[in-house]
């Protein structure tokens, strides 16, 4: 993990800073500074569609009673992809624009997917999924023999909704409440 961190804390910024300057000596500088401008709002505003389109697809599966996996793991991927996107350089870019990309993108969520399957079998990791989530919690409850159960009928409460009104008792204009 500390190879992995050390690589995009310390090594990626170099590496894009002599693409940077590289790129700026061939081009100019004005026109790199403006090329990188570019791509960050082209790039934040192809997540931004891809995002929405993310977002409606998680609320058609939900609305179907389908769980959204993919959808979700495409949503963490474009979140990704924007922060790449925002940050100056060329070769982050070209990974955000990657994980843009509808194919490669549904390739790596699939190659997740498959790493969280194989995690979770050799008990690294572990999901849960629930259809009758108070059930669950009313069997939890009931097994630890706990008072504060929220589930539990308490015969005690009465609940009701009131309203106070003004009734004239006389001419008098003498309120009872």
């Amino acid at each position: 993990m500390f190879r992995v961190l050390f690589l995009l804390f310390i090594i990626m910024p170099i590496i894009e800073i002599m693409v940077l300057i590289n790129v700026g000596a061939l081009i100019g500088a004005l026109p790199t500074i403006v090329l990188v401008i570019v791509t960050a709002w082209l790039g934040a505003k192809m997540v931004r569609q891809q995002g929405l389109a993310t977002y409606q697809s998680v609320q058609h599966k939900l609305a179907q009673g389908q769980m959204p996996s993919d959808e979700i793991i495409a949503a963490l991927l474009l979140l990704v992809a924007g922060v790449l996107l925002l940050t100056p350089g060329f070769i982050t870019d070209g990974f955000g624009l990657a994980l843009l990309w509808p194919v490669s993108r549904g390739a790596i969520v699939k190659l997740v997917q498959q790493q969280l399957a194989k995690s979770q079998k050799n008990g690294s990791a572990f999901f849960y999924t629930n259809v009758n989530q108070q059930q669950d919690f009313q069997d939890f409850y009931q097994q630890q023999g706990s008072q504060a159960n929220p589930f539990q009928q308490n015969d005690d409460v009465i609940d009701i909704e009131a309203d106070s009104k003004t009734i004239d008792a006389d001419k008098n204009n003498k309120r009872i409440e």
